[in-house]
């Protein structure tokens, strides 16, 4: 225990070389506000990447036929509809199942004829594939059942189709074939074109582009689970079921984005531990100027040493000292360190839009703190040990 003399003593040193104590402290500083703007800034990123995949679907199944260049797969191996009912009823763990068939149409908007995405989707689309309604509505029972001539075309379609008014009720000739604008839908996290939806797309009934193409054919279908640890399960099974009712020889490929999640998860962990690291470092070169301040501290009190051992000041006390103040210049600067990184993360928090969050955990604030303490006594160990070593009648002599 740190006796009050030892207290006083250490502080009357560190208030007598203020500008010292600073500078050696502000490294402390620099690397304890590191620490828990490293973390911040880690559980940040991988909350908002993470959010983006599970805002796509973090218990979303999806597969479809593979099929080859060189050999065209057999319309038996096709998907259908009656293979997603199957799936649905096979597989009770499966809450909804749906199902697309896309194809390229040409539609001329304001004299410039643009490729559209045309999306044939069943009811539950809308659901599974967390798409958001702008504006209209969504493709009811009746217009998949009446193969309406309806559809929902994204924000850049509408825009282009009709850019001072508004699109719902309005027509739209694709290809052949004329519809109705029912809606405006956008998706609810962007894939950036890398989906069946493009910047160009319109929905319409799955019944209505089957009855175009004479094909009751799914190219891909999405399924979704209750909960995300029956996806990896759901995922075999949706395999084996396609499987047994269709020829040995075709072939399915049923994915899901755990991997891609996982991968995410390790590639912010793999990323959090580099910048602790170079935190790590940064504490250590602050430790380091500690050492180097307080064996400097130590030689030019070498006679104010003598003197307190002279009038009884005992080896520990000497020590306890000049760790004490070591402790004192890592302490403070762990705590200004960390108030710095809290209000810096504070102030970012209200410029971000409200996607993003910044979480401040209260484990990056005690590491810092803690490590920091944990640094400065380390490498004050060295300078208080030689300190309590001196002999009081050579420390006496010295000049």
């Amino acid at each position: 225990m740190f006796q009050r003399e030892t207290f006083r003593v250490a502080f009357d040193a560190l208030r007598a070389n203020k500008l010292r104590a600073f500078l050696t402290m502000l490294g402390v500083v620099i690397g304890s506000a590191c620490i828990v703007l490293v973390i911040t800034v880690s559980l940040t990123g991988s909350h908002y990447i993470i959010g983006q995949i599970e805002g796509v679907g973090a218990n979303l199944v999806y597969g479809n036929l593979v099929t080859s260049g060189v050999q065209t797969a057999a319309l038996s191996d096709q998907i259908t509809l009656a293979d997603l009912e199957a799936i649905k009823e096979a597989i009770p763990q499966v809450v909804e199942i749906a199902g697309y068939h896309e194809l390229s149409m040409t539609a001329v908007l304001n004299s410039v004829a643009r490729t559209v995405n045309v999306i044939g989707v069943t009811e539950p689309y809308l659901r599974v594939r967390n798409l958001v309604i702008l504006r209209g509505r969504w493709l009811d029972y009746d217009d998949m059942q009446m193969r309406s001539k309806v559809c929902l075309v994204t924000e850049h379609l509408a825009k282009l189709a009709y850019p001072d008014q508004d699109p719902i009720g309005q027509p739209l000739r694709l290809g052949e074939l004329n519809f109705t604008i029912i809606g405006v839908f956008r998706e609810q996290v962007s894939t950036f074109g890398q989906s069946e939806i493009l910047q160009d797309s319109a929905l319409v009934p799955f019944q209505l582009i089957s009855s175009f193409t004479g094909r009751n054919i799914v190219n891909t279908f999405y399924a979704t689970t209750d909960n995300p640890q029956d996806v990896p399960m759901v995922t075999r099974e949706i395999g084996n079921v396609l499987r047994s009712r269709h020829r040995s020889g075709a072939d399915y490929q049923v994915q899901n984005l755990a991997a891609i999640l996982a991968a995410v998860r390790n590639i912010a962990s793999a990323l959090t531990v580099v910048l602790l690291v170079i935190a790590g470092i940064a504490l250590v070169i602050s430790g380091v100027g500690i050492m180097n301040i307080m064996l400097v501290t130590v030689t030019e009190r070498t006679r104010e040493i003598g003197i307190r051992k002279a009038v009884g000041a005992r080896r520990r006390e000497i020590m306890d000292q000049f760790l004490l103040e070591a402790l004192i210049i890592s302490g403070t600067g762990a705590a200004l360190g960390t108030i710095i990184a809290v209000s810096l993360a504070m102030v970012t928090r209200t410029l971000l839009p409200p996607q993003f969050s910044v979480p401040v955990p209260w484990f990056s604030v005690v590491l810092a703190i803690g490590v920091s303490c944990m640094t400065g006594l380390i490498f004050g160990y060295l300078p208080a040990n030689k300190a309590a070593k001196l002999q009081p009648t050579e420390s006496l002599h010295y000049e």
